[in-house]
C-alpha cells in the first residue's frame, strides 16, 4: 500500500508538472472535475444520463484543455521536449487520446444504422431513445478504455504501475479541484501559465 500511495503521488505530479501548465488547460479540468463528480453521483440512479454528462462536457472540457491550450513547444521548466513527454506519458497520449476519441465520435454511428441493437437495454422511444442508447455505448467506452490501458500498462511496465494509475484516472476529478480550484482565479489576474513550484514535502 506505501509502494502505492508513492507511485501515485509521482504520477500525480508528474501529470501536473508535464501536461498542466496552461491556466486555461487547468481552469478547464476544473469545470471537468465538477462534472465528473456529478456524473459519479448520478452512477447510481442513471447510468446513461452519467456517461452523456462525462463525456460531453466533462471529457470534452478535459481534452480541449489539453489539444488547444496547452502549449506544444520545448518546456523549459522541466527541460523536455513535447515529443519527449508524449513518449513517457503512462497514460493517454495526444496520440491514443486521438484513436480513443475517434471511437468515442463514431459510436453514435451504430444506433444511427440500426436502431434495434441496444433498443431493449434503454429506456425511452425516438430520439430521446437514440440518445440514451448512445449515452450506454459511451458508458461501455469509457469503462473499456479505463481497463484497456490498466491492462496494457501492467503487462508493458508492471501491476503496480497499472493499477495505480487506473486508481488516479478514479481519483482525477477530486484531486483536479484541490489543485486547480484557484487556476481561474490566476487566470484573471493575467497569469498564462503555472510556474510549476514542486509541492511541499513533509
Amino acid at each position: 500500500m506505501k509502494n502505492l500511495m508513492h507511485t501515485l503521488a509521482v504520477q500525480r505530479w508528474d501529470d501536473h508538472r508535464y501536461y498542466h501548465h496552461s491556466r486555461i488547460n487547468q481552469s478547464l479540468h476544473l469545470v471537468s472535475a465538477l462534472s465528473f463528480l456529478c456524473a459519479y453521483v448520478l452512477l447510481f440512479t442513471d447510468p446513461v444520463l452519467a456517461s452523456l454528462i462525462g463525456w460531453l462536457v466533462a471529457m470534452t472540457s478535459r481534452q480541449i484543455g489539453h489539444f488547444f491550450f496547452e502549449p506544444k513547444g520545448y518546456d523549459a521548466v522541466n527541460q523536455a521536449t513535447h515529443a519527449y513527454k508524449e513518449e513517457i506519458k503512462v497514460g493517454y497520449n495526444l496520440r491514443r487520446k486521438v484513436v480513443l476519441l475517434a471511437i468515442w465520435a463514431g459510436a453514435p454511428l451504430v444506433p444511427l444504422l440500426d436502431p434495434s441493437v441496444l433498443q431493449p437495454y434503454v429506456d425511452g422511444e425516438g430520439p430521446m431513445g437514440l440518445v440514451r442508447q448512445v449515452g450506454l455505448l459511451w458508458l461501455f467506452i469509457g469503462i473499456g478504455g479505463l481497463v484497456f490501458r490498466t491492462v496494457q500498462l501492467c503487462v508493458i511496465r508492471d501491476a503496480t504501475t497499472g493499477l495505480t494509475w487506473m486508481l488516479k484516472i478514479l481519483t482525477d476529478p477530486f484531486h483536479d479541484i484541490k489543485l486547480y480550484h484557484r487556476a481561474p482565479l490566476h487566470l484573471l489576474r493575467g497569469q498564462r501559465l503555472d510556474p510549476m513550484q514542486p509541492p511541499e514535502r513533509h
